[in-house]
Protein backbone atom coordinates (compact mmCIF):
# COMPACT_ATOMS: atom_id res chain seq x y z
CA UNK A 1 0.00 0.00 0.00
CA UNK A 2 1.37 3.39 -1.05
CA UNK A 3 -0.40 6.05 1.02
CA UNK A 4 0.68 9.13 -1.02
CA UNK A 5 -0.50 7.47 -4.25
CA UNK A 6 -3.77 6.42 -2.63
CA UNK A 7 -4.37 9.98 -1.44
CA UNK A 8 -3.67 11.38 -4.92
CA UNK A 9 -6.04 8.86 -6.54
CA UNK A 10 -8.84 9.60 -4.06
CA UNK A 11 -8.38 13.36 -4.56
CA UNK A 12 -8.81 12.88 -8.31
CA UNK A 13 -12.10 11.06 -7.75
CA UNK A 14 -13.29 13.71 -5.29
CA UNK A 15 -12.60 16.35 -7.94
CA UNK A 16 -15.04 14.60 -10.25
CA UNK A 17 -17.85 15.21 -7.77
CA UNK A 18 -17.60 18.97 -8.28
CA UNK A 19 -18.35 18.51 -12.00
CA UNK A 20 -21.85 17.27 -11.21
CA UNK A 21 -24.74 19.73 -11.72
CA UNK A 22 -26.04 19.17 -8.18
CA UNK A 23 -22.65 19.43 -6.43
CA UNK A 24 -22.56 21.51 -3.26
CA UNK A 25 -19.60 23.47 -1.86
CA UNK A 26 -18.58 20.50 0.28
CA UNK A 27 -18.43 16.76 -0.25
CA UNK A 28 -21.31 14.99 1.56
CA UNK A 29 -20.10 12.61 4.25
CA UNK A 30 -21.91 9.65 2.73
CA UNK A 31 -20.25 10.23 -0.65
CA UNK A 32 -16.82 10.52 0.98
CA UNK A 33 -17.33 7.31 2.95
CA UNK A 34 -18.51 5.37 -0.13
CA UNK A 35 -15.63 6.66 -2.25
CA UNK A 36 -12.94 5.80 0.30
CA UNK A 37 -14.47 2.37 0.96
CA UNK A 38 -14.54 1.65 -2.77
CA UNK A 39 -10.93 2.73 -3.30
CA UNK A 40 -9.59 0.46 -0.56
CA UNK A 41 -11.98 -2.44 -1.12
CA UNK A 42 -13.63 -1.82 2.22
CA UNK A 43 -17.14 -1.25 3.56
CA UNK A 44 -19.10 1.63 5.03
CA UNK A 45 -20.32 1.04 8.58
CA UNK A 46 -23.84 2.24 9.41
CA UNK A 47 -22.99 2.59 13.10
CA UNK A 48 -21.97 5.18 15.67
CA UNK A 49 -18.53 3.61 16.04
CA UNK A 50 -15.35 5.68 15.92
CA UNK A 51 -14.52 4.38 12.44
CA UNK A 52 -16.84 5.02 9.50
CA UNK A 53 -15.13 2.67 7.01
CA UNK A 54 -13.11 -0.51 7.46
CA UNK A 55 -11.10 -2.75 5.17
CA UNK A 56 -11.12 -6.14 6.87
CA UNK A 57 -8.48 -7.56 4.51
CA UNK A 58 -5.98 -4.79 5.26
CA UNK A 59 -7.19 -4.44 8.89
CA UNK A 60 -7.46 -0.66 8.58
CA UNK A 61 -10.28 1.62 9.70
CA UNK A 62 -10.97 5.25 8.81
CA UNK A 63 -12.78 8.02 10.60
CA UNK A 64 -13.94 10.42 7.89
CA UNK A 65 -14.78 14.14 8.12
CA UNK A 66 -15.75 16.51 5.32
CA UNK A 67 -16.52 20.19 5.98
CA UNK A 68 -15.69 23.69 4.89
CA UNK A 69 -12.38 24.98 6.21
CA UNK A 70 -14.08 27.33 8.70
CA UNK A 71 -16.55 24.76 10.07
CA UNK A 72 -15.51 23.31 13.45
CA UNK A 73 -15.38 19.53 13.72
CA UNK A 74 -17.67 17.91 16.26
CA UNK A 75 -15.96 14.86 17.72
CA UNK A 76 -19.02 13.21 19.21
CA UNK A 77 -21.58 13.57 21.96
CA UNK A 78 -19.28 12.86 24.88
CA UNK A 79 -21.44 11.63 27.72
CA UNK A 80 -19.21 11.42 30.77
CA UNK A 81 -20.22 9.01 33.53
CA UNK A 82 -20.86 10.96 36.72
CA UNK A 83 -20.54 14.27 34.87
CA UNK A 84 -23.13 16.06 37.02
CA UNK A 85 -21.12 15.42 40.20
CA UNK A 86 -17.83 16.26 38.47
CA UNK A 87 -19.24 19.55 37.16
CA UNK A 88 -20.55 20.38 40.63
CA UNK A 89 -17.14 19.67 42.18
CA UNK A 90 -15.38 21.79 39.58
CA UNK A 91 -17.74 24.68 40.37
CA UNK A 92 -17.17 24.37 44.11
CA UNK A 93 -13.43 23.68 44.14
CA UNK A 94 -12.25 25.03 40.80
CA UNK A 95 -10.76 21.63 39.96
CA UNK A 96 -11.35 20.82 36.28
CA UNK A 97 -8.52 18.34 35.69
CA UNK A 98 -10.47 15.24 36.77
CA UNK A 99 -13.33 16.12 34.43
CA UNK A 100 -10.91 16.98 31.61
CA UNK A 101 -9.11 13.66 32.04
CA UNK A 102 -12.45 11.85 31.79
CA UNK A 103 -13.16 13.61 28.49
CA UNK A 104 -9.80 12.53 27.02
CA UNK A 105 -10.27 8.99 28.31
CA UNK A 106 -13.68 8.86 26.63
CA UNK A 107 -12.11 9.84 23.29
CA UNK A 108 -9.40 7.21 23.69
CA UNK A 109 -11.89 4.51 24.66
CA UNK A 110 -14.12 5.30 21.69
CA UNK A 111 -11.21 4.72 19.29
CA UNK A 112 -10.01 1.61 21.12
CA UNK A 113 -13.49 0.07 20.99
CA UNK A 114 -13.45 0.18 17.18
CA UNK A 115 -9.84 -0.98 17.10
CA UNK A 116 -10.70 -4.13 19.05
CA UNK A 117 -14.21 -4.71 17.68
CA UNK A 118 -13.04 -4.87 14.06
CA UNK A 119 -9.66 -6.49 14.75
CA UNK A 120 -7.75 -3.58 13.23
CA UNK A 121 -4.04 -2.98 12.91
CA UNK A 122 -4.40 0.75 12.21
CA UNK A 123 -6.93 3.58 12.33
CA UNK A 124 -6.56 6.61 10.07
CA UNK A 125 -8.21 10.00 9.93
CA UNK A 126 -9.47 10.81 6.42
CA UNK A 127 -10.33 14.46 5.90
CA UNK A 128 -11.72 16.64 3.10
CA UNK A 129 -11.31 20.39 3.65
CA UNK A 130 -13.27 22.54 1.20
CA UNK A 131 -12.90 26.22 0.35
CA UNK A 132 -14.50 28.29 -2.38
CA UNK A 133 -12.16 27.32 -5.22
CA UNK A 134 -10.22 24.26 -4.01
CA UNK A 135 -10.18 21.34 -1.62
CA UNK A 136 -7.57 19.32 0.24
CA UNK A 137 -7.74 15.63 1.02
CA UNK A 138 -5.43 14.00 3.54
CA UNK A 139 -5.05 10.85 5.59
CA UNK A 140 -3.33 10.82 8.95
CA UNK A 141 -2.50 7.65 10.92
CA UNK A 142 -4.00 7.92 14.40
CA UNK A 143 -3.43 4.70 16.31
CA UNK A 144 -1.94 1.27 15.67
CA UNK A 145 -0.93 -1.86 17.55
CA UNK A 146 2.09 -0.08 19.05
CA UNK A 147 0.25 3.09 20.06
CA UNK A 148 -3.41 2.66 20.94
CA UNK A 149 -3.85 5.96 22.81
CA UNK A 150 -5.00 8.85 20.67
CA UNK A 151 -4.52 11.58 23.29
CA UNK A 152 -2.44 11.90 26.46
CA UNK A 153 -4.49 13.49 29.28
CA UNK A 154 -1.36 15.07 30.77
CA UNK A 155 -0.97 17.23 27.63
CA UNK A 156 -4.11 19.26 28.41
CA UNK A 157 -5.31 21.80 30.92
CA UNK A 158 -8.99 22.67 31.34
CA UNK A 159 -10.93 25.83 32.09
CA UNK A 160 -14.60 26.77 32.04
CA UNK A 161 -15.42 29.49 29.52
CA UNK A 162 -17.14 32.63 30.71
CA UNK A 163 -20.94 32.56 30.25
CA UNK A 164 -22.22 34.33 27.13
CA UNK A 165 -25.61 35.95 26.73
CA UNK A 166 -27.42 35.34 23.47
CA UNK A 167 -30.36 37.28 22.08
CA UNK A 168 -32.90 35.53 24.27
CA UNK A 169 -31.02 33.71 27.01
CA UNK A 170 -27.64 33.08 28.58
CA UNK A 171 -25.58 30.41 26.84
CA UNK A 172 -24.22 27.64 29.03
CA UNK A 173 -20.41 27.78 29.32
CA UNK A 174 -18.24 25.09 27.75
CA UNK A 175 -15.26 23.39 29.37
CA UNK A 176 -12.29 24.24 27.16
CA UNK A 177 -9.24 22.00 26.89
CA UNK A 178 -5.90 23.67 26.09
CA UNK A 179 -2.63 22.26 24.84
CA UNK A 180 0.35 24.62 25.01
CA UNK A 181 -2.06 27.54 25.55
CA UNK A 182 -4.00 26.69 22.38
CA UNK A 183 -7.63 25.56 22.60
CA UNK A 184 -8.11 21.99 21.35
CA UNK A 185 -11.47 20.97 22.82
CA UNK A 186 -14.73 22.55 23.90
CA UNK A 187 -17.05 20.22 25.83
CA UNK A 188 -20.65 21.40 26.20
CA UNK A 189 -21.39 19.16 29.15
CA UNK A 190 -23.96 21.47 30.71
CA UNK A 191 -26.10 21.08 27.59
CA UNK A 192 -26.06 18.48 24.83
CA UNK A 193 -22.63 16.97 25.61
CA UNK A 194 -21.20 17.96 22.23
CA UNK A 195 -17.41 17.89 22.03
CA UNK A 196 -15.94 20.34 19.52
CA UNK A 197 -12.46 19.46 18.35
CA UNK A 198 -10.84 22.76 17.39
CA UNK A 199 -7.35 21.26 17.76
CA UNK A 200 -8.05 19.18 14.67
CA UNK A 201 -6.44 21.94 12.59
CA UNK A 202 -3.09 20.85 14.01
CA UNK A 203 -3.51 17.65 11.99
CA UNK A 204 -3.87 19.56 8.72
CA UNK A 205 -0.97 19.27 6.24
CA UNK A 206 -0.40 23.03 6.52
CA UNK A 207 0.73 22.36 10.12
CA UNK A 208 1.78 18.70 10.11
CA UNK A 209 4.06 18.39 7.08
CA UNK A 210 4.35 14.61 7.51
CA UNK A 211 0.70 14.08 6.52
CA UNK A 212 0.03 12.59 3.07
CA UNK A 213 -2.17 15.13 1.29
CA UNK A 214 -3.36 16.35 -2.10
CA UNK A 215 -4.89 19.70 -3.03
CA UNK A 216 -6.97 20.23 -6.16
CA UNK A 217 -8.61 23.25 -7.74
CA UNK A 218 -12.34 22.75 -8.14
CA UNK A 219 -13.43 22.42 -11.79
CA UNK A 220 -14.30 25.77 -13.34
CA UNK A 221 -17.40 24.38 -15.03
CA UNK A 222 -19.98 21.79 -14.09
CA UNK A 223 -21.82 19.37 -16.31
CA UNK A 224 -25.34 20.45 -17.17
CA UNK A 225 -28.29 18.25 -16.34
CA UNK A 226 -28.85 17.33 -20.01
CA UNK A 227 -25.17 16.39 -20.36
CA UNK A 228 -25.38 14.18 -17.28
CA UNK A 229 -28.57 12.50 -18.49
CA UNK A 230 -27.08 11.88 -21.94
CA UNK A 231 -23.95 10.38 -20.38
CA UNK A 232 -26.05 8.08 -18.17
CA UNK A 233 -28.12 7.02 -21.18
CA UNK A 234 -25.00 6.13 -23.14
CA UNK A 235 -23.61 4.01 -20.31
CA UNK A 236 -26.69 1.97 -19.41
Amino acid sequence: MNLPKDVEAIADRISSFFKLPFASDTIPGGFAEALIADHYGGEVLATYDFVDVICAKKQIGWQIKSTKAATPVTWKRAKIEGSAALIRDSDLRGDTEILGTKIIETCNEHAQESFNKYDLMEIRYARIISSSDRFTYFEKPLIDKNNQFLFDPSDYTWKWAKPKRGKSKEQLPALNGFRNQEKWFAWHGRGENQLHFTGEKNWWPSVDFSVASATRMKPAQRRTWPELIDWLSENT
